[in-house]
């Protein structure tokens, strides 16, 4: 496989950005080697700037689960742009994806669109806090709600990645007010709402867990979140920033049941491009300004483009057998991947929920955090190159998620099994 204009460009990137990326993720940095740069995408496939073709099960970390440059989501975003790409105003689009929220979320009766995930779950938390009148926040090891100073404690995804428990530049004090329990634990949260009957303000917590890897909730554990803070005053809040429109067109909560009184959300919602939500009941979310003292704005959100794609994303979502489709060939890829593990007498474990998936190096089970950090990433290293060298591309991390889309078809899901049976015997 060649990569010498990657291996250029990454070579200049690292004189203007730092680590030579915009996310630190992509420097390859727990795999080794040059990440390649993607000049394009289409379907479930990508072509690098060497002109390297990958099957991706990446998917830009979860957004295009109708694949690459679908001609619904790129026609409907040459009409938006002909019309102006900014304009800091309300436009119409931006109440018809809010009311598609709503109307898929029976949790969410008024939404606020921002501009991140990030910027989404930093809101929620700000409004459980505004909300309660309370202080404290608990999220749990391995959990990551992006990159806001009180929740990076103990953080997934990345900060797994590169062993960065925490961050620096996050002042002691603030961190302080985040209590850290433990996923699938429900008598970790219990503990700590003992000691604090008053003061914890909400739980955040990722529905199924998406960034220590794929990690479904134990039997009972949501049902008990939701107890547990209705007992005690404080709010439940669902990360669906992944899940959502991911699972089903209603996310984890209709997947599961539950009722969070906060949802975030981002990702699919944006149809490839950069969006979050928050939302809940109207009398939580009448605490956001102009109705309320809970200050939150910004420029972009609503942006005529980001909404545009969501739109026409969410109306294919809508249609018919879409996720008994799209779950079938994420059950089909996943089985035939433990079939040849298992073959090769390979340790490893795969966890599936609905078409988000993690193939661990691990013998299994894989269902806390202390689990996954058992997982042999040296061998994942391996098995990662081996496949990208054979035209498969996965997140450079044990840690992370994959995608199945429903532009991949059986024909690409039985490619990737035979691909991944030779990189297996290539490690030998």
């Amino acid at each position: 496989m060649n990569l010498s204009r990657s291996e250029e460009l990454f070579a200049q990137a690292q004189k203007y950005i730092p680590g030579g990326v915009n996310s630190p993720v992509r420097s390859f940095r727990a795999v080794g080697g040059t990440p390649p740069f993607i000049a394009r995408g289409q379907g479930p496939r990508v072509w690098d700037v060497d002109g390297n073709e990958y099957i991706d099960y990446l998917g830009s970390w979860g957004p295009l689960v109708l694949g690459h440059a679908h001609p619904v989501v790129v026609q409907a975003l040459h009409k938006a742009a002909e019309g102006g790409t900014s304009f800091g105003a309300p436009v119409e689009q931006e109440v018809e994806l809010a009311k598609m929220i709503c109307d898929a979320f029976p949790s969410v009766d008024s939404v606020r669109l921002v501009n991140s995930g990030t910027e989404a779950c930093m809101s929620a938390i700000r409004l459980s806090r505004a909300f309660t009148g309370r202080n404290k926040i608990i999220k749990f090891a391995g959990c990551y709600h992006g990159h806001a100073d009180g929740l990076l404690v103990k953080a997934g995804s990345g900060a797994m990645t590169h062993g960065i428990p925490t961050s620096a530049g996050v002042p002691e004090s603030y961190a302080s007010e985040t209590l850290v329990a433990d996923f699938n634990d429900l008598a970790s949260v219990e503990q700590f709402f003992n000691a604090n009957p008053d003061g914890i303000a909400g739980i955040i917590v990722e529905p199924v867990a998406g960034n220590m890897g794929v990690v479904p909730p134990a039997e009972g554990f949501l049902e008990g979140l939701r107890r547990i803070t209705s007992q005690a005053g404080s709010l439940l809040i669902f990360d669906e920033v992944i899940t959502g429109f991911r699972l089903e067109y209603g996310g984890a909560q209709t997947k599961f049941g539950i009722t969070p009184d906060i949802t975030t959300l981002g990702k699919i919602i944006g149809g490839g491009l950069p969006v979050g939500a928050y939302g809940g009941r109207t009398d939580i979310m009448e605490m956001v300004a102009p109705l309320g003292p809970m200050y939150q704005a910004g420029t972009l959100s609503g942006n005529p483009l980001a909404v545009a794609a969501g739109v026409a994303t969410l109306n294919e979502l809508k249609k018919p057998g879409v996720y008994q489709h799209i779950d079938g060939l994420a059950q089909k890829l996943t089985d035939g991947l433990s079939d040849i593990f298992v073959k090769h007498e390979v340790p490893g474990t795969i966890n599936r929920v609905g078409s988000m998936f993690t193939g661990f190096f691990n013998p299994g089970p894989v269902e806390i955090l202390t689990h996954v950090e058992k997982s042999d990433v040296e061998s994942h290293k391996r098995f990662f190159h081996a496949m990208l060298e054979r035209g498969i591309y996965t997140a450079p991390s044990q840690f992370e998620a994959g995608f199945v889309s429903l532009a991949h078809t059986q024909a690409e899901v039985d490619q990737t099994i035979e691909i991944a049976e030779e990189a297996l015997k290539s490690m030998r």
